[in-house]
């Protein structure tokens, strides 16, 4: 039986978040998703895709504090999730849940 090499990339949301109507679907898909880990990814690559120095320089914290926030052994709280989507220029909204029926 023939083996067949498969080539393997490393993927990185940030290759795909060139508009801000991208990093907002990205950043609600993983709010939606709901898992921490996820969260803190998201808004870690979003600072990226917009300069992580102005990020970190607006949140007004040095790049250590920056990268402990969003790093896997910490809890974000709400206050800090605000503090981001402020600098993002960007706000969180409540919308009805809609089951597959389309009942709230």
């Amino acid at each position: 039986m023939k083996q067949t090499k498969i080539e393997l990339f490393e993927y990185d949301p940030l290759d795909f978040l060139d508009t801000e109507e991208k990093m907002i679907d990205y950043l609600n898909a993983e709010l939606e998703e709901g898992d921490l880990f996820y969260i803190k990814r998201a808004l870690s690559t979003i600072a990226r895709a917009r300069d992580v120095n102005s990020i970190i320089k607006k949140l007004g914290i040095s790049q250590e504090e920056f990268y402990h926030l969003l790093s896997g052994d910490n809890n974000l709280d709400f206050s800090t999730v605000q503090s981001f989507l402020k600098v993002f220029n960007m706000h969180l909204i409540a919308v009805p849940i809609i089951n597959k029926v389309g009942n709230v």
